[in-house]
């Protein structure tokens, strides 16, 4: 596994201090910049019909519930890195971009999947189920909510600061990370057996690998330290999704607030894939097929069948720690200070090494 580079440890929890205040404000930052939004897209909505407040309502709170900004995290210090010290705020808009695709990736996902919850509150689609008590039309009115959220992230994304010349590149970049969004969620739809190709497509692409690139183009980054991102930021998004397999799989309520989750839908995760891998006899395929794709499976057959599942998991653990490991080393080849590589570096710990 990797390990720190850093050999003073009280110098590493400084900088665990430092990245902790840096990023707090870089949430509250993007924050306050989506309530402002908000608030102006509210007032926009009002002067078209009554109605169209309730699509902005609901887009707004997915979008404030919860959430660690993970994306404008990494676009912002992607920025630090290939800028050099200094402020982040021109990352802002398109770190709250991405945001806003994340919303509307989500209420389309939770709708797809059938799911009734999300960020602790109802999924859109179902919001509007429960408030009309009308089925195709809470569907209908959550793609609507969907649709609108795409728009909102590209009109955030078009205010982004980029320098002269970088913006058609931005653009082409914003479409590309969309295009390889939806390839993933087509073969997670259809159970495609290269799990970490799903994941690099799904989820790698606009919260690590697009969010870095796009922080690099932000600060006019050289072809280097754009190569440096891209081979960081790859394997660090599929890395990511290992570590959400593995926390929905076999996690606690208290991490997940939803144990078992995959395993009652059927997703064809990295677990399930290692598990498969292994040939396994049938005595435990049985029990792993009492509970996967089965909503109202027991926690006590989940349960079992996360015993069964235990070297999976073991491979799955393996595998992650590789690509944290080819993250960390990319490192090494950018062009970037000491401060932005143990900011980086920290990164990569945060996000394939997180309770949640």
């Amino acid at each position: 596994m990797y390990v720190a580079r850093n050999k003073d440890t009280r110098r590493m929890a400084q900088g665990q201090m430092n990245l902790d205040s840096w990023m707090a404000d870089v949430r509250r930052q993007v924050d306050l910049l989506l309530e402002r939004f908000f608030e102006a897209k509210a007032k926009e909505a009002e002067a078209l019909s009554p109605r169209a407040i309730d699509l902005v309502t609901e887009v707004k709170h997915l979008t404030m519930r919860g959430g660690k900004r993970l994306r404008p995290i990494v676009t912002a210090a992607a920025f630090r890195a290939a800028h050099g010290p200094g402020p982040v705020g021109a990352t802002f808009e398109v770190g709250a971009s991405l945001e806003l695709l994340q919303t509307y990736l989500l209420i389309h996902d939770d709708w797809m999947d059938e799911d009734v919850e999300r960020r602790g509150g109802p999924a859109v689609h179902y919001a509007f189920q429960q408030k009309h008590d009308h089925a195709h039309l809470g569907a209908s009115l959550g793609i609507l909510a969907g649709d609108l959220a795409s728009t909102f992230s590209w009109e955030l994304f078009l205010d982004g600061q980029f320098p002269e010349g970088c913006r058609h590149d931005a653009n082409v970049l914003f479409v590309k990370i969309q295009k390889e969004v939806f390839a993933g969620q087509q073969l997670d739809l259809m159970a495609d057996e290269d799990v970490e190709r799903m994941h690099d497509l799904k989820t790698g692409s606009y919260t690590t690998r697009g969010p870095a690139e796009l922080g690099g183009l932000l600060a006019n980054a050289d072809e280097k330290a754009m190569r440096a991102l891209h081979d960081w930021s790859t394997p660090l998004g599929v890395a990511f999704q290992l570590r959400d397999d593995l926390l929905s799989t076999f996690g606690s309520a208290q991490e997940t607030g939803k144990p078992g989750d995959d395993l009652r839908h059927g997703k064809h995760n990295a677990v399930i894939g290692a598990f498969r891998k292994r040939a396994p006899d049938d005595a435990a395929l049985a029990v792993v097929d009492a509970v996967w794709g089965r909503p109202h499976a027991s926690d006590e057959a989940v349960a079992a069948a996360t015993v069964v599942l235990a070297e999976a998991k073991a491979d799955v653990e393996a595998r992650l720690s590789i690509l944290a490991d080819d993250a960390m080393t990319a490192l090494t080849s950018g062009p970037f200070d000491d401060e932005a590589k143990q900011m980086l570096e920290e990164v990569t710990r945060r996000l394939t090494d997180r309770g949640s």
